[in-house]
């Protein structure tokens, strides 16, 4: 886990997932990734330098979170539909890298005018899902500064722990503390954890057997009636931050 959000930034690489269901809810096992540092060894002139104590696990994994946006607190975000607008609460202080991403990739009107591509409803409502550029289930976010697509790891907080496991599947018998109800809003993704980008979904019943494979970082709290209405092809007229933006913290 820590050592994927480490190679992001020491090997300037980027997690490539198949395009083929780039942003579909999908889940299976994590490929690895590693990455190499290049040393120069000490000339004559040059006395090689003491030995530091390396950085603890904890305080490495808060130094490559700090690279990622975040939302420090809560937020309440207003999704504006022909139908109507939605209220959705959501919750950084149990998911801040998932919530900062998606409170970000709002400020910055990337889902303005998108569609919701993937709606299930048969045999049993399942999810609503939207964000994707492309409008196919297979676009991502391009940073404009970095001309690359944004990932963020998979994070989720075990139900009675202190803070959120990165790049890992719960396990099924560890709950998470945000889960599947209905009118939750999580993060869509491809067969790898750390593959989400600004794809999202909407729950439209509770769908427990996702928990712990998928991160939740949100609740509809107005309008779900609304939501549930959604066809496949429904415009997202504009998604927009009515409260809680001084709580989004940009990456340092």
């Amino acid at each position: 886990m820590l050592r994927w959000i480490l190679s992001c930034f020491l090997a300037v690489s980027v997690l490539l997932t198949s395009c083929s269901n780039g942003g579909s809810v999908s889940a299976s096992a994590s490929p690895t990734a590693s990455a190499t540092a290049s040393s120069k060894p000490p000339t004559a002139a040059t006395a090689p330098a003491s030995p530091k104590p390396s950085a603890s696990p904890e305080n490495a994994l808060e130094a490559a979170l700090a690279k990622f946006v975040q939302l420090k607190g809560t937020a309440t975000v207003e999704l504006k539909l022909k139908s109507g607008t939605v209220k959705i609460e959501l919750d950084g202080e149990n998911a801040p890298v998932t919530a900062g991403n998606f409170a970000d990739l709002v400020k910055r009107g990337l889902y303005n005018g998108l569609t919701f591509h993937r709606v299930v409803k048969e045999p049993t409502p399942f999810v609503a899902q939207g964000g994707d550029p492309l409008g196919n289930g297979t676009g991502n976010f391009t940073d404009p500064v970095t001309s690359q697509p944004r990932y963020i790891p998979l994070e989720i907080l075990p139900d009675g722990a202190k803070k959120p496991v990165y790049g890992e599947i719960l396990p099924p018998t560890q709950k998470p503390k945000l889960q599947h109800k209905k009118g939750a809003i999580a993060m869509a993704r491809s067969q790898f954890p750390n593959s989400a980008s600004c794809q999202f979904y909407l729950a439209l019943d509770d769908i427990y057997f996702l928990d712990g494979s998928y991160a939740v970082f949100g609740y509809v709290t107005e309008g779900m009636d609304l939501v549930e209405k959604i066809q496949m092809g429904d415009r997202i007229e504009s998604i927009t931050i009515t409260q809680g933006e001084e709580n989004l913290k940009q990456p340092v």
